[in-house]
């Protein structure tokens, strides 16, 4: 490969948008860490269908809502002997409502979830990328975050949060050998979007230029160039793809 092997940490890997993420660095020849929320019986099949396929991740359980069970995972990778060059902060939920029905609970959450983990996570592992003069910080944001999305306040709200925080700390940490960038993807075929009702979906692909879902791999081929050498002189962007639904 010519590269120096590294190690990358995607949150919310083991699904979706994630799931493509973690796939594309490790063709990329990168050591790729998944966290997938706690207790989640089904982790453990899904390791070996990715292995089966040829796919060697290691996996952790964390909620990325929550700064102490952060800190843990940070413990546990550190003891592990793994040290994380790349951090993809993918992890995020949503709870659709409408403002007026939208109950505390589901904007605090999707708020805690999609946001404060930008917090949570990357402040463990910062100061060691810092330290050895490489990094690489990749913030899934979403379309919804520049454009917003009706009975989504909670989650446009949290996804423009993320990029505010991308440039804000792009530049601390600019000379440093680091970089933090965001990517807005729009709506693409994953497990989430597919369980959408078959005409609201149609409703969706009709509003995107190209006149179709985006697919994950596409995402996560630009992950993987944002994760690389090659981007050394991009920080604090925010990378749209989205079939040309939304231009700004």
């Amino acid at each position: 490969m010519g590269h120096q092997k590294r190690t990358a940490l995607v949150t919310g890997g083991n699904r979706g948008l994630g799931e493509a993420i973690a796939q594309a660095l490790h063709q990329a020849g990168h050591n790729v860490i998944v966290t997938h929320t706690p207790g989640n019986a089904k982790v453990a099949a899904w390791l070996k269908t990715q292995a089966s396929q040829g796919y060697d991740f290691a996996a952790y359980g964390v909620d990325v809502s929550d700064f102490d069970s952060t800190q843990e995972l940070a413990r546990a990778i550190q003891a592990d002997g793994r040290k994380v060059d790349i951090l993809v902060n993918n992890a995020g939920i949503t709870r659709d409502s409408t403002l007026r029905k939208l109950d505390f609970a589901n904007w605090d959450l999707v708020l805690r979830t999609n946001l404060y983990s930008m917090f949570n996570v990357s402040k463990l592992f910062l100061d060691p990328m810092v330290e050895r003069g490489w990094g690489r910080i990749i913030n899934i944001s979403s379309i919804n975050g520049t454009k917003g999305q009706f009975g989504q306040t909670n989650y446009s709200a949290a996804k423009a949060g993320v990029h505010g925080f991308t440039m804000a700390l792009a530049q601390e940490v600019a000379r440093k050998g680091v970089t933090v960038n965001t990517v807005s993807p729009g709506y693409l075929a994953t497990q989430m979007v597919m369980a959408i009702p078959q005409e609201t979906r149609q409703r969706i692909i009709d509003a995107i230029p190209m006149g179709r879902l985006g697919v994950p791999a596409e995402i996560a081929a630009l992950v993987t160039f944002m994760a690389g050498d090659a981007a050394a002189f991009m920080t604090g962007s925010n990378v749209a793809m989205n079939g040309g639904q939304h231009m700004h």
